[in-house]
């Protein structure tokens, strides 16, 4: 029996076997979106690469990722979302194993590329297949336990890259993902069903070529633009061209190009739920993973925890997302959609104004409460969105769509984390030249005769540790800054749920044609 249709049939499914095997597969690709930057300076070590050269392991898996998520609507109509996720997930197991025995630059950056590529596919094919599985009565807790796989796997990747790496070697990194990627295979073939590749989309080669451009160099731009002093970089500038021309071209492209033979089908941004929803998960891309990446760092370069320590403190927050994603995925459906938003929303910025309280000073309970509240908020907000974002797609259309949701989500991210260190680089510049100029022999602080005798400035050794404390309190005013920008850009998109429509029940007629 082979389904004519995008969705998947619904009779005689192994529900709870194919859900387990194609969560391990989401976690798996999740994971290693994080996971491995712990290990960076092992592996420098390891494979004799200078500093520059090293950030190339994490650049070659996000710019390949970001170039081949849009095929993933493509790959399903041409070969079946079954191969599809076989290929993906045996490739990228594969690649895993490539990245753990490499010796040199190279060939790891070679297989990171080649894990970004097989990975693509994962998250947005997860979350299709969910949907597509379950009845309108039960997508709630189907993206409930999507969200938890997205959102949780990049939260404990640091925490579990520490471990492995400090236990076992950076190799492992990489060769943790094959006993996942095994049962992941294994329960894929076995339960899930076969479906017919309808082969109905042509190849846009042009459309393809242009967007895989202007993602890339834009992905290039966020990844390298700090390290390389942004436009200050000729680098930096020919990967801004290349990404607009390319951009220009593709919006030019795809509308003047009928709609069955283009690599976007543009119908999904006349969907107003559709494009709501991309809008506000480029918010939570933006605010979630930047302040998971700021939060690591402040905690080991200005309160000398270790790496592991750092992962054992901000781990909490995963299980608040866990439990938020438990408790609203029985919500969905009962409840209006746009509250639970606003609730979640309200419970991020609640977080977020928590942090930007932070002190030199604060103990370990203030960084693991306040990040189980932003798990909450960020739990609550995740599956509502997904749930509303595609409640008013037809299934043929979802393929298309949570490849581009997907991919919206890591343009976000990449946008909030560049964004975030580079105001963090210059806040503090600006924060040290302003405590700099406060320090004279007429300041208060140095009547202090201990003050006074340790930070002397006119000794070589006080100046020097003079220097260093107010590069420490000129860093910690640039980080409660970063928070203070998450908090406004939070605050923000409150009016926006008044743009999304609530689905109503029977909105999409869910038909397939079954042959025989």
């Amino acid at each position: 029996m082979i389904l004519e249709s995008a969705a998947l049939p619904r009779e005689g499914l192994n529900r709870p076997l194919i859900t387990l095997s194609i969560m391990l597969a989401t976690i798996m690709q999740t994971l290693d979106s994080t996971i491995a930057n712990v290990a960076l300076p092992h592996m420098r070590g390891s494979l004799s690469a200078s500093l520059d050269q090293i950030g190339w392991v994490l650049t070659s898996y996000i710019v390949a990722a970001a170039i081949a998520t849009p095929l993933t609507g493509w790959l399903c109509d041409r070969f079946g979302q079954r191969q599809v996720f076989l290929a993906s997930v045996l490739g990228f197991t594969l690649a895993s194993v490539w990245c753990g025995i490499s010796t040199s630059l190279g060939e790891i950056v070679v297989a990171r590329a080649l894990q970004g590529v097989f990975g693509a596919a994962l998250v947005p094919l997860s979350q299709t297949v969910l949907l597509d599985i379950n009845p309108r009565e039960k997508q709630g807790s189907a993206m409930a336990l999507w969200g938890m796989g997205v959102m949780v796997g990049p939260i404990i990747g640091p925490t579990l890259g520490g471990w492995l790496t400090d236990t076992m070697g950076w190799r492992w990194v990489f060769f943790i993902n094959v006993p996942v990627g095994i049962m992941a295979f294994t329960g894929i073939w076995r339960t899930f069903p076969r479906d017919a590749a309808l082969r109905r989309m042509h190849f846009d080669m042009a459309g393809f070529i242009s967007l895989s451009l202007a993602v890339g160099a834009l992905q290039l731009f966020l990844d390298r633009g700090q390290q390389q002093n942004w436009f200050a970089s000729v680098e930096i500038w020919v990967e801004v061209y290349i990404a607009g021309l390319a951009s220009l071209y593709f919006l030019y492209h795809t509308w003047r190009t009928p709609v069955d033979r283009s690599f976007f089908d543009y119908r999904l941004i006349l969907n107003r739920n559709y494009v709501t929803g991309l809008l506000f998960i480029f918010i939570v891309g933006l605010v979630l993973f930047a302040s998971r990446a700021l939060i690591p760092s402040m905690l080991q370069d200005l309160m000398g925890y270790t790496a592991a320590a750092a992962g054992w403190v901000t781990a909490p927050s995963g299980l608040g997302t866990m439990f938020a994603m438990l408790i609203v995925g029985r919500l969905v459906g009962k409840v209006d959609l746009r509250l639970l938003l606003a609730i979640g929303f309200g419970i991020t910025a609640f977080s977020l104004w928590q942090m930007q309280g932070y002190s030199l000073v604060i103990g370990e309970g203030d960084v693991i409460w306040a990040g189980v509240w932003q798990g909450l908020g960020m739990g609550l907000v995740f599956v509502p969105l997904s749930t509303a974002t595609f409640a008013t797609l037809s299934p043929e259309m979802r393929a298309n769509g949570t490849a581009i949701y997907s991919l919206v989500r890591n343009v976000g991210s990449s946008i909030g984390i560049s964004l975030v260190e580079t105001l963090l680089t210059r806040n503090t510049q600006i924060s040290h030249a302003a405590l700099s100029a406060h320090i004279d022999d007429s300041n208060p602080a140095f009547q202090n005769p201990a003050v006074a005798s340790l930070y002397n400035p006119h000794d070589a050794m006080g100046q020097l540790l003079l220097n260093t404390e107010i590069t420490r309190q000129a860093t910690m005013i640039a980080y409660i800054d970063d928070f203070w920008l998450m908090l406004v850009m939070t605050l923000a998109v409150f009016p926006l749920l008044l743009i999304i429509r609530p689905p109503q029940r029977g909105t999409v007629v869910e038909q397939a044609v079954i042959v025989e």
